[in-house]
Formats: C-alpha cells, structure tokens, sequence
C-alpha cells in the first residue's frame, strides 16, 4: 500500500483506507475503485492525499494493520459523532454534557488496555471537514496508550483522554484576537471553555491551556516551564506535535512516521519529558505495514510486521535483490530486524 498525493491518484487505483465523514459515517469504502469523478470529489474535500493498495498487494500476503488508530470501527465512529456534536454545541456557545465523550473515552481505554504492547499505525484520510476530529482522535488514543504505559491509574486516564480529545476546543468557531498568536489564542479559549463546565475536571481543562507549553520555557500561551506544566499536558505535548508534524493542518509539508519520530527525540530532555518521551517512542509504528524501505544491504523491503516496544526494527519481505533493484514476483526473504542487529533501514522508498 502506498501513501499517494491526490493528484498522483490514477484511475482504477483502489482505495486503502476508510474515508470518514465527521459524525462518523464512512464516506468510500477501503477497496473502492477510484473513477475520474471520485477523485475529483476528493479534491473538493480537501483530501490532499490517500492511501491505494498496490495491484500486488494480495499477492504480497502483507498482514492488515489493526484499524488506523488501533480502536475498532465501532469506537473510531463514536468518537466522531459525539466530538462532532460536542464542537458543534460549543460552537452555538451552549455548554455541552460530556456523558457520551466520556464513555467513547472509556471504550478507547478499555480497547488499548487489552491491546497495550500496540505499535499504533495512524492511517486515517482526512478530509476538511474531518481533520479536526481524526487529529483530536489520534491525540487521544497516543496519549491514552502512553498513560497506560506509564502505569497510570483509571481515573488518570479518563481525566488524561477526556483533556486529549477536548485539547482543540478552542479553535471551533473563534475569531482570532489581535496580538495573540494561534497557539496562545486557542489554548486560553479552549482553557476557558472547559473550566466552566462543571463536570471536566480542572486538570483535564489544563491539557488545552498547556500543551503548547514546553519544559525550556519556549512553548505558549505564557512560557511555563518545567514542573509547571501538568503531566497529562506534557504527554499530549508530544502527541498533538507528533501528529502535527505527520498530517500538519497550516499546509506545511508532512513528514514520514519516522522522522517525526526523530524530531521527537531529539526534542527529548530541551522540550519534552524524556520518560513520556520514550514510551512515546515504544508506542508508534514508525514504519507501517505495508511501506516499503531501502535497506542497507541495497535490498528493497516491505514492512509486513511489528516488534513490540522496537519500532525501529519492524519485520521486513524482501521483493527486489540488491543489484538491479526491480521488485520480484515472489517472496525472497524474511527478516526480522529485531534478530538482525547488522542490517539497517536507511530510507523509506514512497513508490
């Protein structure tokens, strides 16, 4: 499966991923064919890019990822339904009642609790009108897993999901003020907003108001540093950067899963808290199933599986030998790279 900008899409090419509407509904099938006039309604969506399945692919017998987001269906739907209801309330300035939210966030605790050794493989499509929720969705379920990994209690990561899907509230029908960047403008509504709801609680409000904060002091809206800054407003720190820098929402261009990964780190200690840093690392698939890399023996490999806890070091097929580089019709090895400490990915390969 390749990851294809929209107007790289070809006729025929078969879709491979769900494309969501915002309550929820699934707009195209994962499989669909794509025709001249489905293309071109994507690109009235907004859609800058999808995911199509190679004419291969079956033929390459590569292991389906556990859905986008690693939370069923069932659950992905509800999030945006009840988000999207939730926005949409806000937005006419009523308060909202957060008994549906709080119970999808529970259903996405309880689904990663079963499933906590997870590498996530975050392949939603968004479109204009979904971005919002699928970004609020993944920053929910990277941070919800990184809270179970640091051992946190239940009624942590209720408080630590319900402030991670609510952390953009404050950009939902606002008007920009003047001499207020962004950041500053939309962490002080959304802070706002959710204080004066009576059934978030005050450090689930603190996520929106911080996690634009980092620890040197650098992030916004007031420049807190260090300890001042809430640990649930720290993971999500990472996981809305992360996600930002993967499917940025300002058009700048995105960046493959493992060199956001890379940024992260290198951000570990100056910005970030190091240890929610590194089960943040030991959460994400940086190489999806299904992408295809260069290897450092000059072989062309495709990802067809995960090592818990090494994202690094995913399970690769070889198609191609190393001396001509034309993909194979049939399987030449198997390695997995957690048993192979001399053989590296250099790069991944986008076609």
């Amino acid at each position: 499966m390749k990851y294809r900008p929209i107007d790289q899409v070809e006729q025929s090419d078969r879709l491979g991923r769900n494309i969501y509407a915002n309550d929820g509904r699934v707009l195209l099938g994962k499989g669909i064919s794509l025709t001249i006039g489905l293309i071109g309604r994507l690109k009235r969506m907004g859609v800058h890019a999808v995911y199509v399945m190679d004419d291969d692919e079956e033929g390459k017998d590569i292991p389906e990822s556990k859905d986008a987001s690693s939370i069923s269906d069932k659950t992905k739907r509800e999030v945006m339904k009840n988000l999207s209801e939730s926005l949409g309330i806000i937005q006419e300035g009523k308060e909202f009642h957060t008994k549906d939210l709080g119970q999808t966030t529970k259903n996405i605790i309880d689904e990663l609790l079963h499933n906590k050794d997870v590498l996530l493989q975050l392949e939603d499509i968004r479109t204009k009108d979904n971005e919002l929720l699928i970004h609020s969705m993944h920053v929910t379920v990277m941070s919800v897993l990184v809270g179970i990994k640091l051992q946190y209690t239940n009624k942590e990561l209720i408080e630590l999901g319900i402030g991670a899907i609510l952390h953009d509230v404050g950009k939902v029908g606002r008007t920009q003020k003047d001499g207020l960047t962004a950041n500053e403008h939309h962490a002080w509504i959304g802070f706002n907003i959710l204080r004066q709801n009576r059934e978030i609680s005050t450090v689930s409000a603190h996520v929106a108001f911080q996690h634009h904060e980092f620890l040197d002091g650098s992030g916004e809206p007031r420049g807190v540093e260090g300890k001042n800054i809430h640990p649930y407003a720290r993971i999500v720190s990472v996981a809305n950067t992360y996600d930002n820098l993967v499917s940025p929402q300002d058009g700048s261009q995105p960046l493959l899963p493992y060199e956001a990964g890379e940024r992260i780190m290198g951000l570990a200690g100056e910005k970030f808290d190091r240890d929610v840093v590194w089960q943040f690392l030991r959460s994400v698939a940086f190489y999806p199933n299904g992408s295809n890399v260069h290897l450092s023996n000059g072989s062309i490999a495709t990802i067809v599986g995960q090592n818990k806890g090494l994202p690094q070091r995913p399970i690769v097929r070889i198609f191609s030998n190393n001396t001509t580089n034309q993909y194979m019709h049939y399987d030449v090895e198997e390695i997995n790279l957690a048993k192979a400490p001399t053989l590296f990915i250099n790069r991944m390969v986008q076609d």
